[in-house]
């Protein structure tokens, strides 16, 4: 019995050149790359983070005479869906209209980073933002408003907070998806940020009526702080928070799946 081994030669004529095999990054090598550059283009613009961060700080700080009244749940669930608020609209939204604007989408879209990669790690600075923030007014509430809640109320408060965010990412993904000019997406995003602001908070002192306060109840604004709220104080949640939290994620779902079917890598 034989058996015949046969090969095949590569015949390279007079002035050929091989190409070297060109080795592609890994996908955690790009993501890394990508997060390094977000976070620096983040530290860069860090005045605007600033400012996000500032708003529910100063809202905080105001409302201490309040604390007394509604209670240390109360002020602080609110303050830290306003940062959630400006995080995900007016912080993710901007960041990304512009960077497509400048075309930077369009650039990384020929390299071998695959495209969720692009916006997972703009994500993951936004989630930094979020964790930044609550821990901030963690403190700020706690030294300067002496707001105090059970270790578990902070650690389910602290979750709670990255659900919300969630929302307003997602959302600011659907503003995003629609508009392709920068500057009317900054526009669109101050205009809901403070339509959400105000009718959130107006809803929660009952100065929108019973039929518009069971409306703001529900709204991705009422229903993010409900369940931060409930979560500062576990022995408070209820049937109705277990329920603001499942519209929570109906919200995430749905802004989510508008957002990436209208998202457009460029403005062109």
């Amino acid at each position: 019995m034989s058996s015949t081994i046969t090969s095949t030669a590569t015949t390279i004529t007079p002035g050929q050149t091989i190409q070297p095999p060109v080795n592609l990054p890994s996908t955690a090598a790009v993501f890394s790359g990508l997060l390094r550059a977000d976070l620096t283009t983040q530290w860069r613009n860090r005045r605007a983070s600033i400012m996000v961060i500032l708003i529910p700080t100063i809202i905080l700080m105001a409302w201490k005479g309040l604390v007394a009244k509604f209670g240390g749940a109360f002020v602080l669930s609110n303050c830290i869906t306003v940062g959630l608020n400006a995080i995900g609209l007016m912080g993710y939204t901007n960041t990304v209209a512009r960077d497509r604007d400048k075309g930077i989408f369009q650039r990384l879209r020929v390299t071998p980073a695959p495209r969720w990669i692009i916006i997972a790690s703009r994500l993951v600075v936004q989630l930094a933002m979020i964790i930044i923030s609550t821990l901030i007014l963690f403190l700020i509430g706690y030294q300067f408003d002496h707001i105090t809640m059970p270790a578990t109320g902070y650690i389910y408060a602290f979750l709670a907070a990255i659900v919300g965010g969630a929302v307003y990412l997602s959302l600011g993904q659907v503003i995003v998806g629609l508009i392709y000019n920068p500057e009317t997406v900054q526009v669109t995003t101050r205009l809901v940020y403070f339509a959400f602001i105000m009718i959130g908070m107006f809803a929660q002192f009952g100065m929108l009526g019973k039929e518009l306060g069971n409306i703001a109840d529900w709204s991705p604004y009422g229903a993010v702080r409900n369940i931060i709220s409930a979560s500062l104080s576990p022995a408070t949640w209820n049937n109705k928070t277990s329920t603001a939290l499942l519209i929570t994620f109906g919200y995430t779902a749905v802004f989510t799946i508008l957002g990436i079917r209208w998202f457009r890598w460029s403005n062109k």
